[in-house]
């Protein structure tokens, strides 16, 4: 192991080399190291015609991360997870500046075990009749793509996805400590995220590793603490405790409750019948907020079932997780594929942390637990759905709107999960709702429909997920629908809209209505904690089993 700068590590990249970069949004990721290699090309130009790898997203949908790669000549191909928090690399995509790939997060971090042990890649069916599937693109964002890296096959009568190895030239990991011969530590990071498997894929593919760390210490107190053995690394920039550069996240300098360092907060006393929420405003209209509606909705969904391990995508997902802990829905553990097991997750720039977790293991290991179907029910965000049932989240809009946001977990977690919700607006740009005891009422519609004809990426497929047995449900601001035969139906509207002008009119043809339709709870359009009684939890569940068999369904 060597002390080296962070232009230092910058100037050993060579052009033409496979870089694979960890980390998760901003916690994890090599911020220093990163910057300087961006530094050194806009000096040099060098180096260039990269292949840049990562799972998760990586950056603050700004100027930090990933998106320090987005200059024209830096790379030649970007195969990433999830891309909304690099737009300057996404640009880049749409511009068809580099091969634009994007797989699917959790295939991408066991990929990199693959590599470490020299097998033909990830055999899997996660990402079959999707976009990923080369019957369906493989994976492929735009023109530019030059070579199939995901290939169909037969074993046993049965269809898998083989998501190809490549050789990683560069590891660019993070960690908190480093000893006097490398070990790791990651102390101070919210998850260890898949260091380990990157630092092995590069260490057996005859590549490098080199590690961010804020200090040094002679020797480890405890074998055990140590993530990455140092046998695996080669060089070692230490950066202190820089507020920009390792930061625990892009959205916090250090939060302890993300390690388990601090005891938890009492939890919020439940809202019941005895115990009536207090309403936080005066009543009459007022302005509401679609992503608040959305989640309390979708938080009955959670109440109703009663999972056991559930998962909560980024964005609007992430939500649920506060409002579950503040109604005291008990016996559910919330889990984030970073790692964190039970806890809260934590929202925005700090996503992929989880306050009070009970436990932490590493990526692989968590989509290993996912793909196998060890998840009960999982909330995901939804940019597009159409009549079929299937959702886009990856790439949408046109012109000048259009925007890459990748899949990141989102695939393996629906092709997995038998209970699933998605979330989102019925119209998205300029939509302002009002609220009034408990009715809804549309000020101003948005400009763009969510629900279209045909989705522009096949991210989730309904029909699939049909003969899948998978349960979904599609929970917006004014209506909530549910996956029936293959088929989107209509089952809940909000109270105090014109059904036929508010709803109806905002879909595309080949939505079903159901001939029992409902009123969305009226809890859901008021303030204040939500009492959570059996007498008003959505009537659909009363058929679910308590136990589901675990594994894929054929």
């Amino acid at each position: 192991m060597k002390l080296i700068s962070a232009d230092d590590a910058a100037a050993l990249i060579q052009c033409g080399s496979t870089v694979a970069s960890a980390g998760f949004l901003g916690a994890g990721h090599a911020e220093a190291i990163t910057e300087a290699i961006e530094r050194r090309f806009l000096r040099d130009q060098a180096p260039r015609d990269l292949t840049l790898i990562y799972s998760a997203g990586q950056g603050d949908r700004a100027t930090r991360g990933v998106n320090h790669f987005c200059h024209r000549g830096l790379t030649r191909r970007v195969i990433g997870g999830h891309w909304r928090s690099a737009p300057g690399l996404a640009q880049l995509a749409l511009e068809e500046g580099t091969e634009a790939y994007n797989l699917p997060q959790g295939v991408i971090s066991q990929l990199y075990r693959a590599i470490a042990g020299r097998k033909p890649g990830v055999i899997t069916p996660i990402g079959l009749h999707t976009f990923v599937d080369p019957r369906h693109g493989g994976g492929k964002l735009n023109q530019r793509c030059s070579e199939d890296l995901v290939e169909l096959i037969t074993i046993a009568g049965e269809e898998y996805l083989r998501y190809k190895p490549l050789p990683i030239d560069c590891a660019l990991i993070r960690a908190t400590t480093a000893d006097a011969l490398g070990n790791l530590s990651a102390e101070h990071e919210p998850f260890h995220h898949e260091l380990l498997a990157i630092a092995q894929a590069a260490h057996n593919s005859g590549g490098i590793v080199i590690a961010q760390v804020k200090r040094l210490v002679g020797a480890h107190p405890q074998a055990r603490a140590v993530c990455v053995p140092g046998i695996l690394v080669d060089y070692v920039v230490v950066v202190g405790e820089h507020p920009r550069h390792h930061a625990m996240t892009f959205g916090e300098y250090f939060n302890p409750a993300y390690t388990g360092l601090t005891a938890r907060a009492a939890a919020p006393a439940r809202a019941s019948p005895a115990n009536p929420p207090q309403a936080a405003t005066a009543p009459g209209p007022r302005p509401a907020d679609p992503r608040r509606i959305i989640q309390r909705r979708a938080l009955l969904e959670l109440a109703a079932v009663r999972p056991r391990t559930v998962n909560l995508g980024v964005g609007m997902p992430a939500g649920v997780g506060a409002l579950s802990r503040e109604a005291g829905i008990p016996g559910i553990v919330l889990t984030v594929e970073s790692g964190p097991i039970g806890g809260t997750p934590a929202d925005g720039l700090s996503f992929g942390a989880a306050e009070h977790p009970q436990a932490i293991v590493d990526e692989p290991a968590q989509f290993a637990f996912y793909d196998g179907g060890g998840l009960d029910m999982a909330f995901l965000g939804m940019a597009e759905a159409d009549p079929r049932g299937n959702v886009n989240v990856g790439l949408f809009g046109v012109g000048p709107w259009r925007r890459i946001a990748g899949v990141g977990g989102f695939i393996n977690i629906t092709q997995s999960t038998r209970e699933l919700v998605f979330m989102g607006t019925l119209t998205s740009g300029g939509l302002q709702l009002m609220m009034d005891n408990g009715n809804l009422r549309i000020e101003r519609e948005g400009r763009w429909r969510k629900l279209v004809p045909q989705v522009g990426l096949l991210c989730f497929n309904g029909e699939y997920a049909s003969r899948q047995a998978i349960r979904a449900t599609y929970v917006t601001e004014r209506a909530v629908f549910r996956l029936q035969a293959g088929r989107l139906a209509l089952c809940e509207v909000a109270p105090g809209l014109d059904v036929e002008r508010d709803v109806l009119a905002q879909l595309p043809p080949g939505v079903a209505v159901v001939p029992s339709l409902c009123l969305m709870d009226a809890r859901v359009f008021q303030d204040g904690p939500m009492v959570l009684d059996n007498s008003t939890l959505p009537a659909h569940h009363a058929r679910l089993p308590p136990e589901r068999p675990r594994g894929r369904a054929r």
